[in-house]
């Protein structure tokens, strides 16, 4: 992990934030929180919102800590004026799968995540440099 508390601090409290977070407390302590951000939907043309992250800490599951959060980014997406809230998990998390069955959620089979990242991603970007400089015809 990259992260640390001044970048994670400069995203969400900065100048421009990048995401938004909600913090879940159970009995006055942490009980997890909710990282999310604005998204556009070209076949909508409306916004939505990506949930990145979604934690519950294991002595607060089972207590409705997650799907309150939910409930709140839900909230949020309409209140944005977004038709979909959308998030990714890893397929072998059959209870976090259940989880999001049980809200009405569904997979979207039919998609796949790509990443490109690292050397990948600078190569890449590099292209852009490169592309700029050539003639056009």
């Amino acid at each position: 992990m990259r992260a640390d508390e001044r970048k994670l601090s400069e995203a969400l409290f900065g100048q421009h934030p990048l995401a938004d977070a909600l913090i879940a407390e159970r009995d006055g302590q942490p009980a997890g929180y909710a990282l999310y951000f604005t998204t556009f939907s070209s076949f909508l043309a409306s916004p939505g919102i990506w949930l990145e992250d979604l934690f519950v800490r294991p002595a607060h599951r089972r207590f409705g800590v997650g799907r309150t959060l939910l409930s709140a980014v839900a909230a949020h997406t309409r209140a944005r004026g977004g038709e979909r809230l959308e998030w990714a998990a890893l397929d072998w998390n059959e209870l976090a799968l259940g989880f999001y069955r049980g809200l009405g959620a569904r997979t979207m089979g039919e998609w796949v995540t790509h990443r490109l990242d690292g050397e990948a991603l600078e190569r890449l970007a590099a292209e852009h440099g490169e592309r700029a400089s050539e003639p056009r015809g």
